[in-house]
């Protein structure tokens, strides 16, 4: 029960700091022509078909990590509806990716962002199913893959405890909208400059709310894995994410 309390609590307190949601998230419904649609949807494909795969393994060889992955994903819902108007046909906000993608690996959080994506764009009109297969890319499939290989790396190179967590979940925020621009870039490419320019010209726009919302909800994943941390340490051990040595990471300074 203590647990689940746990969960609640979070939840509870990620909820306080949400807006309510009034524009649209990543890009929108009919913003894409058809040819990137399918391409990016085609080009998501088999990471969606991994991640199903890792899902059914971690489930059936410990049923008690259902919680933990039912946390990733809430985690990553109440966060992306997190928005901040910033360029026509898309928007701003934190991602949640990066949690998840510690806890399970960024194919995992391929398909919880997918539902994520899904429900959003079904119940709240937030992006479109149209352009499902780009948003999926760039947030289910770019940021946890940025995310978990930033966190081994930085694991490896025995940095402070909590540096690993906070920069995994800042880059992999970050590079959902560098991959968002690369997106609408290919799209609408400049009339002067082409790819290029438009490409920056995304990148400056993102980059005035994002930094900000990358660095809170880098700070925001390091609070909710040292919670963690504390009250499931030994999931999180048979997870391989923590060692018998790892204490909490909140407790060394940069």
């Amino acid at each position: 029960m203590s647990k689940i309390k746990t969960y609640l609590l979070i939840s509870i307190a990620i909820s306080l700091f949400m807006p309510q949601p009034v524009f649209a998230m990543h890009i929108m419904e009919g913003f894409l022509p058809l040819k990137w649609c399918i391409f990016w949807a085609v080009l998501s494909l088999p990471f969606l078909i991994a991640g199903l795969i890792s899902i059914r393994k971690i489930t059936n060889n410990n049923p008690r990590f259902k919680m933990l992955l039912a946390l990733a994903g809430a985690f990553t819902f109440v966060l992306s509806a997190l928005k901040l108007p910033s360029v026509t046909g898309s928007s701003s906000h934190p991602t949640g990716v990066g949690l998840g993608a510690i806890l399970f690996g960024p194919t995992v959080m391929s398909v919880l962002s997918s539902i994520v994506l899904l429900f959003q764009a079904l119940l709240l009109a937030h992006g479109g199913i149209t352009t499902l297969g780009a948003n999926i890319f760039s947030m289910g499939i770019v940021g946890p893959f940025v995310a978990f290989g930033i966190y081994k790396l930085l694991k490896k190179v025995k940095s402070p405890k909590w540096l690993p967590i906070f920069m995994a979940a800042m880059l992999g925020n970050i590079m959902t909208y560098v991959t968002t621009s690369f997106q609408l870039a290919l799209a609408f490419p400049d009339t002067t400059g082409g790819f290029e320019l438009s490409f920056l010209k995304f990148l400056g726009v993102f980059a005035i709310t994002q930094i900000p919302l990358a660095i809170s909800e880098g700070l925001l994943t390091v609070l909710i894995f040292n919670f963690l941390s504390t009250y499931n340490f030994e999931e999180l051990k048979e997870l391989n994410v923590l060692t018998n040595e790892d204490n909490n990471i909140t407790s060394e300074k940069a």
